[in-house]
């Protein structure tokens, strides 16, 4: 009830908003927080009509499959929005209290020179590893909204660092019956997370994307010292914010409102675009065609049951867990293999694409940037994790 009660709102709100925007209404309240593009006024719309649909079960069948409508329903819309409005209150306790200074500066030396970010973005990263990717991009828009980052190193966060928590890669571990491997598979998906980032923040169309603000920048200040000083210009900072913060009921109750105002405005837009992504993976062959050219590639790399885990490196795009039921009956090394490969691919249109793109709409992700990013982190992705199979094969594992 509330998924559908929240996702009919957004709707609704959008609506009224937009048309108070092109003067056909005329509204006492502010509701410009809720003004979008006509493409995602439209989805969330669509969102709006699909929620009684599929809370009530209404409509064929397929829209209801556990692969497709169920699962979307059941489990995306229900986590992301119960997650959000929960996580938010915990994140913008723990701003308030200093820790995005106290992470961010003690993070400098590694997220700067690898990935060109401030250090203050391993916060969105940690947030997304321990939480879910939908809290982290909640870190990242507030930071964005009050100058502490550009657009490009959004645009980088947004598509590098949206990763798979860490109890999700315990589920698909369990999936594909791998769970004795799960501290080998969250490894190999951590070194994929981290090589990958390194080449595509470097390449288009990460790095053309200008380095402008939607507020007054507010940079991180510079620091030298020795370790001991820079551990302490770190705890410095956290106090200072902690001093001149938000109370900590103020900060959760504010907390809790912007996350369930985000909620109201991408939920719906998931629901269509992920329910789209499924219906088109499981009622049509256009993954195994797709994936037809990747055969000899998956044979050529040594990995067991081309034919089934070719179709797989491709059918991510739609929805990161997919791929992993496609294995399930699969040999070891082709299950370990799409079990690492699926979850560091991180771009996909049930949850994260139309996430980004609709949050992150003055960057913007543009839907052409995901597709040849996800197709980019695919090409290095396979044979990187082909090697890492091999390696794990070889001293017994597999």
């Amino acid at each position: 009830m509330y998924a559908l009660a929240i996702i009919v709102a957004g709707g609704l709100l959008t609506t009224v908003a937009e048309l108070d925007k092109r003067e056909v209404l005329s509204v006492e309240y502010d509701l410009s927080y809720f003004e979008s593009s006509t493409v995602f006024w439209s989805l969330r719309l669509v969102g709006a009509i699909l929620a009684p649909i599929m809370f009530f079960k209404l409509g064929p069948s397929l829209l209801h499959t556990p692969g497709t409508g169920e699962f979307m329903w059941s489990t995306l819309i229900y986590s992301v929005g119960v997650i959000i409005p929960i996580g938010a209150v915990f994140i913008t306790i723990f701003v308030e209290l200093g820790g995005l200074e106290f992470v961010g500066t003690l993070a400098r030396p590694v997220m700067n020179p690898l990935f060109k970010l401030p250090g203050r973005a391993a916060l969105d990263s940690l947030a997304s590893w321990v939480g879910s990717y939908s809290v982290g991009f909640y870190v990242t828009r507030n930071v964005f909204e009050q100058g502490g980052y550009n657009k490009r190193e959004v645009f980088t966060i947004a598509t590098c660092f949206s990763t798979v928590s860490i109890g999700f890669v315990g589920v698909v571990a369990a999936t594909v019956n791998m769970l004795n491997l799960f501290p080998l598979i969250f490894f190999a998906y951590f070194v994929c997370v981290i090589i990958t980032a390194a080449i595509l923040v470097r390449v288009p169309p990460i790095n053309s994307v200008p380095d402008e603000y939607i507020a007054q920048p507010d940079p991180e200040i510079p620091f030298q010292g020795s370790i001991d000083e820079y551990f302490r210009f770190a705890v410095s900072g956290a106090v200072g914010k902690a001093a001149g913060g938000e109370t900590f009921l103020g900060a959760a109750k504010r907390g809790f409102t912007d996350g369930l105002k985000l909620t109201s405005l991408i939920l719906g837009t998931i629901l269509a675009v992920g329910l789209a992504a499924t219906l088109l993976s499981a009622n049509t062959p256009t993954f195994d065609i797709l994936g037809a050219p990747l055969v000899p590639v998956i044979q050529a790399l040594g990995i067991p049951n081309a034919e089934t885990v070719a179709p797989a490196t491709i059918v991510g795009i739609t929805e990161m867990y997919v791929p992993v039921l496609l294995v399930v009956e699969a040999e070891p090394m082709a299950r370990f293999f799409i079990a690492v490969l699926a979850v560091s691919q991180l771009i996909f249109f049930s949850a994260v694409g139309p996430m980004a793109m609709d949050m992150f709409s003055d960057v913007p992700i543009r839907f052409r940037d995901l597709i040849a990013l996800f197709v980019m982190r695919t090409i290095i992705l396979v044979p990187l994790v082909a090697g890492i199979t091999h390696l794990i094969a070889a001293i017994g594992l597999l």
